[in-house]
């Protein structure tokens, strides 16, 4: 599976990016936060998640690993494709996203483009658990209490280790906003001693 691309932008749009890594240049479908984030750029990295069908071989590109761990999650809902995740994410950014689903807000996901009352409350019942503990890390890094990097990579390590993520991401977050300085070894090794 491809992690991210690195390399030169050669077409930008609200909805595609063309970038050449290599002398090979990857289509990714982009949100429109996404877009956002790259507009006006020659350069990128970008994190990536494939899509393999039998008519099809996609690929969806996002500024940060926080919008393509939403995508999985809403991906993950009954009746939530891709192009839907995609649409979702741009209409509300990760972090409105975070909190539309902790404040089960109805309203903002119903008001996206192809988003029906039905499959509106399908997320906000499936997600409800699952982006809790995501959205404290997210407003963290958003209000810079923490090292939003350090916060990434703990979790990372944690889960290779075999912790569950969500677990992971609740030990870092508490440690994080107790030392807002703290470095990424001395993170996992006091969540070592938490999980």
């Amino acid at each position: 599976m491809i992690e991210y691309l690195k390399g030169e932008i050669v077409e930008l749009s609200p909805a595609r990016m063309v970038m050449e890594c290599g002398g090979v240049g990857y289509e990714l479908n982009i949100s429109l936060t996404t877009f956002s984030a790259y507009n006006g750029q020659k350069q990128g990295k970008i994190y990536v998640f494939e899509v393999i069908r039998e008519d099809a071989h996609l690929l969806f590109g996002f500024s940060g690993k926080e919008e393509r761990e939403l995508f999985l999650l809403l991906t993950s809902v009954s009746g939530v494709g891709p192009n839907t995740a995609r649409m979702i994410l741009s209409s509300l950014p990760p972090s409105e996203l975070v909190q539309t689903i902790a404040t089960n807000n109805e309203a903002a996901l119903k008001a996206v483009k192809g988003i029906g009352l039905k499959t509106a409350q399908r997320i906000l019942v499936d997600l409800k658990n699952k982006v809790k503990v995501q959205g404290a890390v997210t407003e963290m890094i958003a209000s810079g209490a923490g090292n939003g990097q350090v916060a990434e990579e703990a979790v990372a390590a944690l889960v290779m280790l075999g912790f569950q993520k969500a677990a992971s991401q609740k030990a870092v977050t508490s440690i994080l906003r107790a030392s807002p300085s703290i470095e990424v070894e001395k993170v996992i090794k006091e969540a070592l001693r938490i999980l």
